[in-house]
């Protein structure tokens, strides 16, 4: 598994970093899809190898304790945890 792209109106950069097991994650998954915003996700749980410590140093750079679901916006801000409220604040919608 990679990153994987769901298409939508633009909203900026969106990328999700998720755990395939995590019920906050498919809430927050859901939500960007119910806000119909493009944006991009990877399950970090189902890396390996090189692509799993590459998704967990960009996590742990934006996140130190490294939860998840864990939602950086162009660049510049990260929200952790799904916090619906926050995200469509953020996101203008």
């Amino acid at each position: 598994m990679t990153v994987v792209h769901v298409p939508g109106k633009n909203a900026g950069s969106i990328m999700l970093y998720a755990l395939s097991t995590c019920i906050w994650c498919k809430k927050a998954k859901e939500l960007l899809d119910q806000l119909g915003v493009a944006y991009d996700y990877e399950y970090v749980d189902l890396l390996q190898g090189e692509q799993k410590q590459r998704a967990m140093d960009t996590v742990k750079k934006w996140n130190k304790a490294c939860n998840f679901p864990t939602i950086i916006i162009n660049g510049e801000k990260c929200i952790v945890g799904y916090q619906e409220e926050e995200i469509k604040k953020t996101l203008k919608l």
